[in-house]
């Protein structure tokens, strides 16, 4: 019985069709079988007459080339791609200057031309989804993993020395020490104690609780 998966996006759509090698047994609560032999294999994306077909190693190549090259677009730094099946070889680049990606694939035979596609980073990201979504997918081609391997050294950008990191730390610390130096030898303010004001007439109180002895008016 023929299988047919499809992953869709606004963007793209990743279809795998295939079949299975498992019989499942009368009782089986599974709804869905298993594709465990990948057939074929197409990628459309919306807008874009040009796609991708062809077999596992084309899957394969995709799925490798598009997460190295993802993760070197979010971080930065440039992922160099690993090995591929000879067949099917994908490419995937940007364009120097504008926001889209160039993608190459090198189809199997001999005969056909390179297929170039231009790519937005919203398709970009729509064909990383689906693949996302396959991979998500336990009864589809449970076989295939993706084994991302970390970044060598020598594609990463040089540490910076040590004593170049620690100069901003050295410099903020040197400039407590002189403001804290120069507080030091600036003089206290005298105070004061404000002096009585002589010109004033004393003023004479009565004990509480006492009539006053002046006489009061006839």
């Amino acid at each position: 019985m023929n299988i047919q998966r499809q992953y869709s996006l606004p963007n793209c759509t990743l279809i795998l069709e295939g079949l299975s090698n498992s019989i499942s047994p009368p009782n089986s609560q599974a709804t869905r079988p298993i594709l465990s032999i990948l057939v074929n294999t197409e990628c459309r994306f919306m807008g874009i007459s040009e796609k991708l077909q062809g077999g596992s190693s084309l899957l394969e190549n995709l799925v490798k080339t598009v997460s190295e090259y993802a993760q070197g677009y979010l971080s930065g730094i440039p992922h160099p791609v690993h090995s591929q099946a000879e067949e099917d070889k994908i490419n995937l680049e940007k364009v120097p200057g504008q926001d889209i990606h160039r993608l190459t694939w090198y189809p199997s035979t001999q005969t056909d031309q390179p297929v170039e596609i231009t790519l937005t980073t919203v398709q970009l990201f729509d064909l990383v989804e689906s693949i996302d979504q396959f991979f998500a997918d336990s009864q589809t081609l449970p076989d295939l993993t993706l084994q991302l391997q970390p970044l060598s050294r020598r594609y990463r950008p040089p540490d910076e020395p040590l004593a170049q990191r620690a100069i901003p730390a050295t410099l903020g610390i040197a400039s407590l020490v002189v403001a804290a130096f120069a507080l030091f030898f600036i003089p206290s303010p005298d105070i004061k104690e404000p002096e009585p004001d002589l010109s004033a007439p004393p003023t004479e109180t009565t004990p509480s609780g006492q009539p006053s002895s002046e006489t009061p008016p006839q």
